[in-house]
């Protein structure tokens, strides 16, 4: 038996910002925490979105986000939270801000460490109903936060885990295309790539859930017709909406859960001295994955292609190397900066990440070192 839930409501248009005032009044917020990151500050989307927060005070901001968000900004932002009598919260950003702004809403009203929540430790059984309300707002097309129910943080000790619980799932989300228009191609590509991995990963999941696979398989589509239009030409409006829809499909379909390549790519994300964006990451990996996991994908591989109008013998993993090539991103972890060195630590890590066990086909350890390796050059 599955069990299936779609429990978000979605403002999606462009324009749609001018709905939050609504949705602060829907859910009686009266002092929300504005979470977002300096990068938002200063290409004046906080501006923006300050008109649409009735009795808006700077005081009540935390931009302190990282690029990959920790246990230590959550526990900034939410020391924020208590000092200003704050009643909820309002995320803009990319995936960082609203995970962060879901570890806050967390530890706005449960007692800390994060890692009592994590995944891998049964954290789940810990987190109840009791749960700062948040309103997300997402400025990128890729990561789904804004209707996912797990938010991925790397803990004081250096592991990066997933915090999963449907009552961290966004009370609200307001998709506004038009805050895409400022995303650089890089970012675009990366995002968009990140969003694409979300449907294949996600549709591959040997989970029962017909209709996370139909968002999935939609959502795929969409992102490989229309992201490099979106990076070539960022004022592309239409592109940027399809992309947000994208990033949206692939995201409501993390029910079924994810597989090797986000269990790979989250390490890579806590790897010190390294910066590599999440989305640049799992194109590199998808490649090596999806060898990977043909042997019993067969079916599943046969259905991508129909839904992307690929010929029936398509290599996916050479298609989806090609797509990541055409739209500027690195092909090598190599490329990326990941040293070689780093590989044997970071297969014991993905091994223990929660995503890879809704993997198509089971990976060892020496299964992710070779993955890893068959990545880097």
């Amino acid at each position: 038996m599955a069990l299936i839930n779609y429990l978000v409501p979605v403002h999606f248009a462009a324009g749609a910002l001018r709905t939050l005032p609504e949705e602060i009044a829907r859910l009686g917020l009266r002092a929300p925490l504005v979470v977002t990151d300096r990068g938002l500050v200063r290409a004046g989307l906080i501006d923006r979105l300050a008109a649409h927060v009735p009795g808006f005070d700077a005081a009540r901001v935390f931009d302190g986000t990282p690029e990959n968000p920790t246990e230590g900004a959550v526990r900034r932002a939410a020391a924020l939270y208590r000092e200003q009598g704050c009643d909820g919260i309002v995320a803009m950003g990319g995936g960082s801000p609203l995970d962060l702004a879901k570890g806050v809403a967390l530890l706005a009203t449960h007692p800390g460490p994060l890692a009592r929540f994590a995944a891998t430790a049964g954290g789940m059984a810990h987190i109840t109903a009791d749960v700062a309300p948040l309103i997300a707002i997402p400025t990128t097309a890729g990561t789904g936060s804004e209707v996912g129910r797990a938010a991925v943080l790397v803990l004081d000790d250096g592991r990066k885990v997933a915090v999963i619980s449907p009552h961290l799932l966004p009370r609200s989300a307001i998709c506004d295309p038009e805050l895409t228009l400022s995303l650089p191609p890089r970012l675009t590509a990366g995002t968009g790539m990140d969003a694409i991995a979300h449907g294949l990963e996600t549709f591959l999941s040997p989970a029962d859930n017909p209709p996370a696979d139909a968002l999935a398989l939609d959502g795929l589509a969409r992102g490989v017709a229309h992201l490099p239009r979106a990076v070539t030409d960022g004022a592309d409006l239409a592109a940027r909406r399809e992309m947000m829809m994208a990033s949206l499909q692939c995201g409501l379909a993390f029910q079924k859960g994810l597989g090797a390549v986000h269990a790979m790519s989250h390490p890579l994300g806590a790897l010190p001295g390294v910066t590599i964006h999440h989305g640049t990451a799992n194109a590199i990996l998808l490649p090596a994955v999806l060898r990977f996991n043909a042997p019993v994908c067969a079916d599943k591989f046969a259905r991508i292609r129909t839904a992307l109008g690929l010929p029936h013998d398509a290599d996916l993993a050479v298609f989806f190397r090609e797509l990541a090539g055409r739209v500027g991103l690195p092909l090598t972890l190599r490329t990326a900066g990941v040293p070689r060195a780093s590989l044997d630590a970071l297969a014991t890590a993905a091994a223990l990440d929660f995503s890879g066990r809704t993997n198509p086909r089971p990976v060892t350890s020496a299964d992710y070192r070779r993955l890893y390796e068959e990545s880097h050059d």
